[in-house]
């Protein structure tokens, strides 16, 4: 027991460290173009003169008087949570904005281009050639025009690179330190934090990996509990309202995008030659049909990549989506009547909280789901079909 869990804490750390390197490269090049670290209302200036005073003297300046607007665009506010940003938002003060800048990293026909995100300014001014534009990073010329024939590659570290960077390094931390535990108490039952994880690793092993893939599940098991780890702690961290956490990590579809690409590719270069048969050579099918099965299995072969990224992505985005709605709607009600804002708020924030309860359970629940399906993609890869021979 202690020998194969030695194994699987080594193996952990290098393919955390894979994914760690396609899921930056991806998330860099597909950043949510929705997310601003502006002020979720706008207030305008209210200049008034006295009533009184019908007439004026000279050369005096009359401003007109402008009601102050605390509308809550709700879609604004829920698209700007959900999305990528390039500096990680803290905390808002009155109009200040407290936020940690991240690098920006640029490759263009002069080179790379590393410095803050801090040097745009939230958007409002430009640098380098460039500027935050919603969000996105865009080309601009001299007047300060956005440039559309410019190219160049963005590989600027987002949030939500940045937090996986963050969950990368927990778990490698975490992983380590349950090895040691296991060094130091050999032939002893492991406590706390550490028979906690060896529950979760013996879960996947018996409940996922050995029912889904057959004898061969060893090969696939480090991969497992990677994908399942790494998903479950991001979305944990996704349920954090403060930093290190707030990040929408799997409801980034680059993200789970990469991890599908994972699976299929494993898949693929398993394969055995029964696996490939029954796709391009469909057994007990007359072969009049084959140009009719083979593009079916091909396009559900291409399929399950894709069901398992959206699957992710929608679930985990929905889930945001619910809580951020119950909190606008405190917004959205305040703004009608102060007094039916203040019910309204009661009401919301005990939604809000259950459904927080609840997506610990979604947390689990979908690193649960998407590891059982490439378990089970696996294990048709690897199982072997015996064919009686008609004759």
């Amino acid at each position: 027991m202690q020998s194969n869990n030695k194994k699987i804490f080594r193996y952990l750390i290098p393919v955390f460290l894979v994914l760690l390197y396609v899921g930056y490269n991806s998330a860099s090049l597909f950043a949510d173009e929705s997310h601003t670290v502006d002020s979720l209302t706008e207030t305008a200036t209210v200049a008034s003169h006295d009533a009184e005073h019908h007439e004026t003297i000279g050369e005096m300046e009359h401003e007109s008087a402008v009601e102050a607007e605390h509308k809550v665009d709700a879609g604004k506010l829920i698209m700007e949570h959900i999305g990528d940003a390039h500096d990680w938002h803290i905390a808002t003060i009155g109009k200040s904005h407290i936020s940690i800048p991240l690098p920006i990293i640029i490759k263009d026909n002069q080179g790379f281009k590393i410095f803050s995100s801090s040097r745009f300014h939230h958007g409002h001014e430009a640098y380098e050639g460039y500027k935050l534009e919603e969000n996105k990073i865009v080309a601009v010329n001299e007047a300060g025009e956005i440039n559309h024939e410019a190219s160049f590659l963005d590989l600027s570290i987002t949030k939500n690179v940045m937090s996986m960077f963050i969950s990368v390094l927990f778990l490698c931390w975490l992983m380590l330190s349950v090895a040691r535990h296991y060094t130091k108490n050999a032939g002893k039952a492991p406590k706390g934090i550490a028979n906690l994880i060896e529950t979760l690793i013996m879960f996947i092993r018996d409940e996922v990996a050995k029912p889904s893939i057959g004898p061969k599940y060893a090969k696939f098991l480090p991969y497992l509990l990677t994908i399942f780890f790494f998903i479950f702690i991001n979305n944990l961290f996704g349920l954090i309202p403060f930093f290190p956490g707030g990040a929408n990590v799997t409801g980034n579809i680059a993200v789970t995008m990469v991890l599908a690409v994972f699976t299929f590719v494993i898949t693929s270069f398993n394969g055995n030659k029964s696996y490939w048969g029954h796709i391009f050579m469909p057994p007990g099918v007359p072969k009049a049909l084959w140009i009719l099965l083979v593009p079916i299995e091909i396009i559900g072969m291409l399929n399950k990549p894709i069901v398992l990224m959206i699957r992710l992505f929608a679930n985990i985005t929905a889930g945001h989506i619910i809580m951020l709605g119950f909190f606008s709607l405190i917004f959205i009600f305040g703004a009608m009547s102060e007094t039916l804002g203040l019910g309204v708020s009661v009401l919301s924030v005990a939604f809000t909280v259950f459904m927080n309860f609840l997506e610990l359970l979604v947390a689990f629940l979908q690193a649960y789901v998407f590891t059982l399906l490439s378990a089970l993609y696996f294990g048709m890869a690897v199982e072997e079909h015996a064919h009686e021979e008609h004759h």
